[in-house]
């Protein structure tokens, strides 16, 4: 089997997007990561710092009420279906699917997170990895980024982005995030980014053979 596509399932501050650039320098293949943001914006129409706000994210379960209702005409004076114009985390996860799965036919790319691992699952021609590492690495990475502690604590941030993360994945695929049966390969990030993009490589080609 050859491997066409690589998804990267990543913890927050594991460097996961930055290993995922690395990958694509290293193979020659094209990154899907924030760039899906630009590109469902474009197909939706909307303002790009609002697909930015329904990334990974995942609707409320009193906004998933009301939406069904608005949908089925439970609420009266609300627009008929065919006159509403909705964008939300639904309509976020729905577009990135799309665009995920034509990547996916089109081959040579890596993709950063936004549920590729299960959308992707049946797939033989795509290797799944989970990046994590310690809490301590983590905070150290959003340091060096220049976080603002003065906005939020850096592992509050972390813990509330990886809860996030879980429950969308949750949600939309009724999967758990952390499951190892989601991937081939789960490694810690604690090796050093180079290693690890190493690494991916080789069990890529280890499999293969």
């Amino acid at each position: 089997m050859v491997y066409r596509v690589v998804t990267i399932a990543r913890e927050c501050g594991s460097g996961g997007g930055s290993i995922g650039r690395l990958l694509g320098k290293r193979l020659g293949w094209n990154v899907l990561d924030r760039s899906l943001i630009s590109e469902v914006a474009r197909i939706a129409q909307v303002d790009p710092r609002l697909a930015e706000r329904y990334d990974e994210c995942i609707d409320s379960w009193l906004y998933r009420v009301s939406r069904r209702a608005l949908w089925h005409g439970a609420f009266e004076g609300v627009a008929n279906p065919a006159e509403a114009s909705v964008f939300d985390a639904r309509s976020m996860a729905e577009i990135v699917a799309r665009v995920i799965r034509q990547a996916a036919e089109s081959g040579s790319c890596v993709i950063v997170g936004r549920g590729g691992q299960c959308l992707l699952q049946e797939r033989e021609d795509v290797f799944h990895t989970y990046i994590y590492a310690p809490l301590r690495e983590r905070i150290h990475r959003l340091q060096q980024r220049g976080w603002p502690e003065e906005e939020m604590d850096a592992e509050q941030y972390i813990e509330a982005t990886d809860q996030r993360r879980a429950e969308c994945i949750r949600q939309h695929f009724q999967q758990e995030w952390t499951n190892r049966h989601l991937y081939h390969l789960m490694i810690s990030s604690s090796l050093g980014e180079e290693r690890v993009a190493e690494a991916v490589i080789t069990a890529m080609e280890e499999k293969r053979a």
